[in-house]
């Protein structure tokens, strides 16, 4: 790509966007109106799924000056954006307000608005079935959506995470129905969310960003839109690259993530203290790279991408052993904290049945109140099949949706709530929570996450080559 007198290309193909993030992309054909738009920054982006990626993405645009129109299929969503209100927590309601009052911002379900748009970006779902096999029912809806009101010039940019060649063999025949031409009618790329719930740091902005075209056209579209409202651009040869480096960016941290969980199990084993080998290791200024144990996977990534990957590749007759055998040991964490329950109760001579056991953060990740694929939920099953009675608290998550279709509630933090409990479990460790009252009133503790160390260090009171912390 040619370097350009609004933007910087680096060595290593990375495209900076300095003073207003500008980027000429030289593309020509018969969108080239449309084009004109998306260079000029005159371009309105349509946002289909305002959830954790698509509503982030869509505010940073419109902060850039951008109209943004998104789309969701949930008219609640839609509604209370346009009252500007934000149901991401990263998100304000003010920033969302603001937006909406300046005419950058707006929402809506109905889809046939997308012919109104220059680009388009699909930010849905892609969950696994109950088989664990991917299911892209919301992209290819979000596709045929797309593809009923595509126009010339039209970008098309797919952000949901997939399994490679999605872009190619799965939305580009639909849009190509049309009978315009990909690279010169229309333009198509594959660009992979990187959202850190709860990052205060890094977001949708300055977050470096990978883009892959179908073609070479399509990823200079691609780029010279975003440049507007992203500070580093990453282009690579293909949809298909860009779309294997979102997986390897998941798979390298759930590998990682899985060896340290067996390394925990090891130790346990050995009677050993996990955290302080760990600690041990880190120290190490070279070769190595600090993960730690927990009670299993959880979040919209992690538990769920790397299986795309597996998947298309037992398409392939090819089998991804070190990511499976990582899959299994993940998702056997909460089994493991369930069984350390257990043993603590059985340490005070009580039985699981019968007992109330507290679960303090029922959130995947600390300081956030995303609830999706957390081990929590395990770990209430588990229990739960054993005849505890099972209740929890977590600031972030007032309410709670079981497996069965039942609402638990959060139930209020107090003193009495610790004491009242047969035993106390650490599943999140919220920034919020006092892990000295914690441990000075729990009856029985078992600490998933080590957040009570320090505490329980200092009191010499634990046991610390277990999880359980007290009992």
């Amino acid at each position: 790509m040619a370097a350009q007198s609004e933007a910087s290309e680096k060595n290593d193909g990375t495209v900076v966007s300095p003073h207003g993030r500008r980027h000429r992309a030289e593309v020509t054909g018969s969108g080239e109106p449309r084009l004109a738009r998306l260079r000029s920054g005159e371009a309105t982006l349509g946002v289909i799924g305002l959830g954790y990626v698509g509503l982030p993405l869509a505010v940073e645009a419109a902060g850039s000056g951008a109209r943004v129109l998104g789309f969701d299929v949930d008219r609640r969503v839609a509604d209370g954006v346009n009252r500007g209100r934000s149901h991401i927590r990263d998100l304000a309601h003010e920033t969302v307000a603001g937006l909406v009052r300046r005419g950058l911002l707006s929402a809506t379900a109905d889809m046939s608005r997308l012919e109104e748009c220059d680009a388009v970006a699909i930010c849905v779902p892609t969950p696994l079935s109950k088989t664990r096999d991917p299911d892209i029912s919301h992209v290819l809806a979000a596709t045929e959506a797309v593809g009923a009101a595509l126009g010339h010039g039209q970008l098309i940019v797919l952000e949901s995470t997939t399994y490679p060649g999605t872009t190619r063999e799965v939305v580009l025949p639909i849009l190509q129905r049309s009978g315009m031409k990909v690279g010169d009618d229309f333009f198509l790329c594959f660009s992979p969310e990187r959202v850190d719930p709860g990052n205060d740091v890094w977001k949708t902005g300055n977050t470096p960003k990978i883009i892959g075209g179908v073609t070479r056209r399509c990823t200079e579209a691609g780029v010279g839109f975003y440049s507007r409202f992203v500070d580093r651009m990453v282009p690579v040869s293909s949809a298909e690259v860009a779309e294997l480096t979102k997986i390897l960016e998941n798979a390298f941290r759930a590998v990682n993530i899985g060896l340290v969980n067996e390394m925990a199990l090891i130790a346990d084993r050995l009677g050993l203290d996990i955290w302080e080998v760990i600690a041990a290791a880190a120290t190490k200024p070279f070769g190595f790279m600090k993960f730690t144990p927990g009670p299993g996977l959880g979040g919209h990534c992690l538990p769920v991408d790397p299986h795309y990957l597996s998947w298309k590749m037992r398409t392939m007759d090819y089998r991804t052993r070190i990511i499976e055998m990582a899959s299994k040991i993940n998702a056997e964490m909460p089994t493991f904290v369930a069984g350390k329950v257990r043993e603590a109760l059985n340490g005070v001579r009580k039985p699981v049945r019968g007992s109330r056991v507290l679960l303090l953060g029922v959130a995947y990740k600390k300081d956030v109140g995303d609830v999706r694929e957390s081990p929590a939920m395990d770990i209430l099953d588990h229990l739960e099949r054993d005849g505890a009675e099972v209740f929890y608290h977590d600031p972030h998550v007032p309410e709670w949706s079981t497996r069965d279709g039942r609402t638990l509630r959060s139930a209020p933090f107090a003193d009495d709530l610790l004491r009242g409990a047969d035993a106390v479990v650490i599943v999140t460790d919220h920034s919020c929570f006092d892990a000295g009252r914690i441990f000075a009133l729990s009856p029985v503790l078992v600490d998933a996450r080590n957040a009570t160390a320090s505490v329980a260090a200092s009191r010499r009171t634990a046991r610390p080559q277990r999880w359980i912390v007290k009992g």
